[in-house]
């Protein structure tokens, strides 16, 4: 892992979302994106080297639906950059992690990735995002 690659945040509305972190951050997103396989419509926001991703859910099935009933909107999970994610996945299964996807998936903003359980990590969602190349 080489960097902090975004911090996703669980948001009700994007819209709004969207208005507050332009104002927080001084500048505008620059990417709106809906991932359907996962229920949600992203925003992203560059910040240094690392970005945050506001999520929406699209549906009720959503894990982002799921989260706010059950915390309301905030952090959602830590992204870290990758070279190789699937080394990555068989590394850190090896060190006894939980992958809750055993193999990667296509995510928004050209990425492909797997997330490890929180139960795994202290409670915190670990997301592992690589470049499609």
């Amino acid at each position: 892992m080489n960097k902090i690659e975004h911090i996703g945040i669980a948001v009700e509305n994007l819209d709004s979302a969207n208005q507050l972190f332009k104002k927080l951050l001084g500048k505008e997103n620059y990417k709106i994106e809906t991932v359907e396989s996962e229920g949600v419509k992203t925003s992203f926001f560059q910040v240094g080297e690392s970005k945050i991703e506001l999520l929406e859910a699209t549906n009720e099935n959503s894990a982002i639906t799921k989260y706010i009933k059950k915390r309301g909107e905030g952090v959602h999970h830590l992204a870290f950059n990758v070279e190789d994610i699937e080394k990555e996945i068989i590394r850190l299964k090896k060190e006894g992690f939980t992958i809750i996807n055993e193999n990667y998936k296509k995510g928004a903003d050209n990425k492909l990735v797997c997330f490890l359980h929180p139960k795994s990590t202290n409670g915190v969602l670990v997301e592992l995002c690589q470049e499609r190349r």
